[in-house]
């Protein structure tokens, strides 16, 4: 119920936590969770059981959060820690939807990405009560959007005309014109 939610805040996590540059190193070989030393193995214990079957550039953009993981604050590093497991709960199509609303975040305007990070801390500011009738809110409305959007039930699909009757022409095929 609170997966359009999270999806937003992780995908604001990534933005306000982002590694600069390294969507542009290269594709070297990164290790396997049995190479990493214990001290990454810890900071990174979330994604234990997805390391070995991520990719080479998620597994350095992770490296990278754990080499910095030790000058982080302690909220930060909770913080951090969190955002891990939420992110390892997401299906991959989550995961994906995040990633692009990232990617689009960070084509805005500082402006705009001024005007996101405002608005996120003033989330966290609301009392949890607030928090959680707007992540009802939130579910109510991507309910109510999918209603709308209902795919055709078979039932409907079967009973379309059939080829030999044109389109359009209802009448019995004994009906003269």
């Amino acid at each position: 119920m609170a997966r359009p939610h999270i999806l937003i805040f992780l995908t604001i996590i990534l933005f306000l936590t982002s590694v600069p540059g390294y969507a542009f190193t290269s594709q070297q070989v990164q290790p396997a969770w049995s190479e990493l030393d214990a001290n990454q193995q810890k900071i990174l214990a979330p994604l234990a059981a997805r390391w070995d079957g991520m990719d080479n550039f998620r597994r350095k953009k992770w490296l990278a959060i754990a080499q910095r993981y030790p000058s982080m604050g302690p909220e930060e590093q909770i913080r951090t820690q969190h955002h891990m497991a939420e992110w390892v709960k997401l299906t991959p199509e989550e995961r994906k939807l995040a990633r692009e609303k990232y990617k689009s975040i960070q084509r805005t305007s500082p402006e705009k990405k001024a005007g996101i990070k405002q608005k996120w801390q003033e989330y966290q500011g609301l009392p949890e009560n607030e928090k959680l009738r707007l992540k009802a809110e939130a579910a109510r409305k991507k309910n109510a959007s999918k209603t709308r959007l209902k795919p055709i039930s078979s039932a409907k699909r079967n009973s379309s005309p059939s080829p030999a009757t044109p389109l359009g022409n209802t009448s019995s095929p004994d009906a003269t014109h």
